[in-house]
């Protein structure tokens, strides 16, 4: 690995151990990515699997604009429906390329190369995480394992938040039931 990869690891492992709060520690991820790939922007995107779309769960690096385009729909990106079959998938120009849902916004966007990789928790895709770029880049096998490594760790840190949840709502219902029981009975 180069750049500034080890570091930006071990600053996203410290910020997802010691926060439960999974919007910060998303957008710590997205951040590292974009500091250490040194590119111009990183999103990550959550699989609505009720509607087929890309929900944006955190992003670093793009415009309101760009952001507020429109839906991301798996039927109409190919590059989101590659990485969710579990590849990682490089885009050399997302201004020209099929496979790109928004050539125009990306065009406007001043955007060029595109990583994409699955989120994926047990071995099922629950999004992707992009990595932009404003120049012609080719992505190289550790660029491509530093955002894997990055998306596994965000969506680890998201299945954590979604067991913690989980289990803070079972507390909630445990203690209401116990305490409504306990009044019932004292009346």
């Amino acid at each position: 690995m180069h750049k500034d990869y080890y570091t930006a690891l071990y600053h996203t492992a410290l910020t997802i151990s010691s926060s439960l709060e999974l919007d910060q520690v998303l957008q710590g991820i997205v951040t590292s990515v974009t500091e250490a790939m040194q590119v111009k922007a990183c999103a990550l995107r959550l699989l609505d699997p009720e509607t087929g779309q890309l929900r944006l769960s955190a992003v670093h690096g793009l415009s309101k604009d760009y952001i507020t385009k429109g839906p991301v729909n798996i039927t109409s990106s190919t590059i989101d429906s590659e990485a969710l079959s579990g590849s990682p998938v490089h885009i050399a120009d997302a201004r020209s390329d099929p496979r790109f849902q928004y050539k125009d916004a990306a065009r406007h966007e001043g955007i060029v190369s595109v990583l994409c990789v699955p989120l994926e928790v047990h071995g099922e895709s629950i999004g992707v995480m992009r990595a932009y770029t404003d120049e012609s880049t080719t992505f190289h096998d550790d660029d491509v394992q530093f955002l894997s490594v990055l998306a596994s760790l965000s969506a680890l840190a998201i299945e954590n938040a979604r067991l913690y949840e989980n289990v803070k709502n079972s507390y909630h219902g445990v203690v209401d039931a116990f305490w409504g029981t306990h009044i019932e009975v004292d009346i």
